[in-house]
């Protein structure tokens, strides 16, 4: 009650002071140019300084208002603030760097999930309610894993800082580890890794995701790395977008690139996504040993294929279910055994990068690798390979299409091609082994005879398409061209 007879009080005084401003403007004012401009230049002075006083007086009053109606602070109040904020500091982490702050950051995570709640993910998954675990843009030196404290615990963000492991850090294991030894489907749910940059200094790994389901690793720069960058095990939904890594920090042409090691990402594991990620230095960009992943927007310039290097390397023969758009690969390619569902489109191969499909068993089914550009230095290399050294392919299915592909400076391959050749006589043959990627192996085959010779109207036929080699007859001599097709992939009924 008193603070608001104050505010009232105040209000009333100012209201005054105008009107008083104003009826002194009324009574001084004179003809006399002098006079006028002196008098104008007080009165706006006057009415600036209340106009002052004012923003002055009504923000004390709000700041007054709101400390009378606020409780005050109590100095016991827990280290989880009201917005779900945990500043890893106040634990004792150092943010320079020059001491260990494992224990710190691990205490700071444990008092962020250590909540009481009946709030639920997935079945046994507590809802923890999104607390943040603030890394401030310090630079944290680590000695072992950060890891939450138990399984079953979900919506949980670790953002804004680095992590840097120690000399002592040990080399098989991983700076931010989501892993569990629980027998659960899903040992956690909904967390989320943004903004941090890992240093692993070639002692280990950067991030392992074992069993965890949506999961999302947001615009982090992970280097250094001994092992892998990022490691996805199982679970479900791990999504990797707006990422940076790179066991070496350099931006191409690096002295010691055949000397790479490590893989980039391994994604062990059903479902998941890397969008917009650039892998700069590895031996492997990303191994998928997984199905149903998904890779868009990725720049892969790890570790070039002359030098032994790998971009994307499918190592899930018969089963793929891979998706791979949009994305450019840098002197680097993209390896898949026995693929089986296998997409490929609208990427860029630069420096002779090619596709390489490589034979364990035989089977190669439900290939799309269409709309993709190919880029090489006129070397003859082709930019679609087939990797025969164990098995020749010999389950090849219907669906399989290689086509619509451009390429300068390399070797054109696909399953379909179309030529037009000049005919003189009675028979002639056409080879499309320069084009088409497997051997031996054409289904179908259309061709359209053209002739200036009038008043003739010859018979053709196919007579043999062995060894990728098209051989028509006709009954008369025919002097023109022939517009023939082929296809291996082409679908055969009855």
């Amino acid at each position: 009650m008193g603070v608001f007879l104050g505010y009232t009080m105040m209000v009333v005084l100012w209201l005054a002071s105008f009107i008083m401003v104003n009826h002194l403007c009324v009574v001084y004012s004179s003809p006399d140019k002098w006079l006028v401009r002196g008098y104008a230049h007080d009165h706006h002075s006057l009415i600036r300084k209340l106009q002052e006083y004012k923003s002055y007086f009504f923000q004390r009053q709000r700041v007054s208002l709101a400390s009378s109606l606020s409780p005050s602070p109590s100095p016991s109040s827990p280290a989880r603030s009201s917005s779900g904020m945990i500043l890893v500091t106040t634990y004792g982490a150092d943010p320079t760097g020059k001491t260990d702050s494992t224990d710190a950051i691990l205490e700071a995570i444990s008092d962020a999930v250590s909540i009481d709640t009946d709030e639920y993910l997935m079945q046994g998954i507590s809802n923890v309610g999104g607390v943040q675990i603030n890394l401030e843009g310090g630079i944290y030196k680590i000695s072992r894993h950060i890891k939450l404290p138990e399984a079953g615990l979900g919506n949980i963000v670790i953002f804004g800082g680095t992590l840097k492991a120690s000399d002592n850090f040990s080399t098989d294991s991983y700076m931010i580890d989501l892993s569990s030894s629980s027998n659960r489907d899903y040992s956690y749910e909904f967390v989320t890794l943004r903004d941090l940059m890992l240093d692993c200094n070639f002692r280990g790994g950067g991030i392992r995701a074992s069993k965890t389901l949506r999961t999302s690793i947001d615009n982090c720069y992970i280097a250094h790395f001994g092992t892998t960058g990022i490691l996805v095990q199982g679970g479900h939904e791990t999504y990797i977008r707006n990422s940076f890594l790179g066991q070496n920090i350099t931006a191409g042409a690096d002295p010691g690139e055949r000397n790479f090691t490590g893989t980039g990402i391994d994604l062990q594991g059903n479902d998941n996504a890397v969008t917009d990620v650039v892998i700069f230095s590895a031996a492997v960009g990303i191994m998928i040993s997984g199905q149903a992943n998904m890779i868009t927007g990725v720049h892969c310039y790890n570790k070039a294929y002359g030098f032994g290097g790998t971009g994307i390397y499918l190592k899930v023969p018969g089963i793929t279910q891979t998706r791979i758009v949009n994305s450019y690969f840098d002197f680097t390619g993209i390896v898949a055994e026995d693929p089986v569902q296998l997409h490929v489109s609208d990427c860029f191969f630069l420096g002779d990068a090619f596709i390489v499909l490589k034979s364990l068993r035989g089977v190669v089914d439900g290939i799309n690798i269409v709309n993709n550009m190919f880029s090489g230095s006129n070397k003859g290399i082709d930019i679609v390979q087939l990797d025969q050294t164990s098995k020749e392919f010999n389950e090849i299915g219907d669906q399989v299409v290689i086509d619509q592909n451009s390429a300068n400076g390399m070797n054109m391959k696909a399953t379909a091609a179309k030529v037009v050749t000049q005919v003189n006589g009675t028979s002639w043959t056409i080879d499309f082994n320069k084009i088409l990627l497997f051997p031996r192996r054409i289904k179908f085959a259309q061709h359209t005879l053209m002739t200036n010779t009038s008043n003739s109207f010859p018979n053709t036929i196919l007579r043999n398409i062995s060894n990728n080699q098209v051989m028509i007859e006709s009954d008369t001599m025919v002097i023109g061209s022939a517009l023939v097709s082929v296809d291996q992939g082409f679908t055969m009924l009855g």
